[in-house]
């Protein structure tokens, strides 16, 4: 008899686009970050996107020091693979991004494939009263503001991650994004498996239709043919659907608090947790089997979570 696909489940736990006023169940302090992560991991997320945030206001920061504490404890209690990111927040250098990643040096870092416009104002058309000034101009400021990744920064990350045994998640919010991560794979700078995580559904990037699901799978196949691990996220109430669907089509999924605050219409998600609960009851559904974290080791190539330095 076939065996059942392994499908890896991604949980993003509290990424740097959603502010503190929005939900009460975005994880802001190291604690609750850990427990978020763990939880979800208990829940079947075999790899854990980490961001860290100041305890004092949930501003988002890539100070090595506030990512310290919650690695330790969600390693000792888990065997879930860390992917830090190197995205932080449009409104930070290159440099200040890849602090954590260069410090603690991850399995995986995530990396953006490419500057965009990256539009977070509409959220503003539902969120109206905030407990921090730093909120609003966040969202505000994001009508004036490119997310800068230019291939010179991109070259930087992949050099200096890669010389640390991390792999990469390449984020890639449009068509554009497939064809410049091809350029570097051409380069010899990217080598497979190449774990492309497809995001639909940002403002600036390319929308959450089926089509444009359709339209990213088509071109990665064309680039990269069987060399690639394909990869969903879906935006907002595109979260689930989204991933549905790529998981019918073969991908792998990514749920969590940083991509989404819902678990339905108008209903707000208590936790990461109840997210990677619910996408894990779709592929059961799909007779897929939730893949281990050391099983999504072996599917990415990754160095071990013997090999980083928390």
């Amino acid at each position: 008899m076939a065996s059942a696909r392994k499908v890896i489940i991604t949980c993003a736990a509290t990424g740097a686009i959603h502010t503190p006023s929005m939900s009460p169940h975005l994880p802001v302090t190291a604690e609750e970050i850990a427990k978020s992560a763990i939880d979800a991991a208990k829940a079947g997320a075999a790899i854990l996107h980490l961001h860290a945030r100041d305890p004092k206001d949930g501003k988002p920061t890539q100070d090595p020091e506030f990512f310290r504490p919650f690695l330790k404890e969600i390693k000792a209690a888990t065997n879930a693979v860390i992917n830090i990111t190197t995205g932080g927040s449009p409104h930070m250098t290159v440099e200040e991004r890849m602090r954590p990643a260069m410090t603690f040096q991850p399995e995986v870092a995530s990396l953006n494939m490419g500057s965009m416009n990256f539009g977070l104002f509409p959220m503003l058309d539902r969120f109206k009263e905030f407990k921090h000034e730093w909120e609003r101009q966040h969202l505000e400021n994001s009508r004036d503001l490119v997310f800068k990744n230019t291939y010179k920064d991109i070259e930087t990350i992949l050099r200096r991650g890669s010389e640390n045994g991390t792999r990469f998640e390449f984020e890639c919010y449009d068509i554009s994004h497939l064809y410049n991560l091809s350029h570097f794979a051409e380069k010899g700078l990217v080598k497979g498996p190449i774990f492309i995580q497809s995001v639909f559904g940002i403002l600036g990037g390319i929308g959450p239709h089926p089509e444009d699901l359709m339209h990213m799978r088509r071109t990665a196949d064309r680039l990269f043919g069987d060399q690639y691990q394909w990869s969903i996220l879906g935006a907002g109430r595109n979260q689930i659907p989204l991933a549905t669907m790529g998981a019918a089509m073969g991908s792998h999924v990514r749920v969590g608090l940083e991509d989404s605050l819902w678990i339905g219409p108008g209903k707000m998600a208590a936790s990461n947790a109840e997210q990677v609960t619910r996408i894990r009851t779709v592929l059961e559904a799909l007779n897929c089997e939730v893949a281990t974290p050391d099983e999504a080791r072996d599917i990415l190539g990754l160095k071990g979570g013997n090999n980083v330095n928390f």
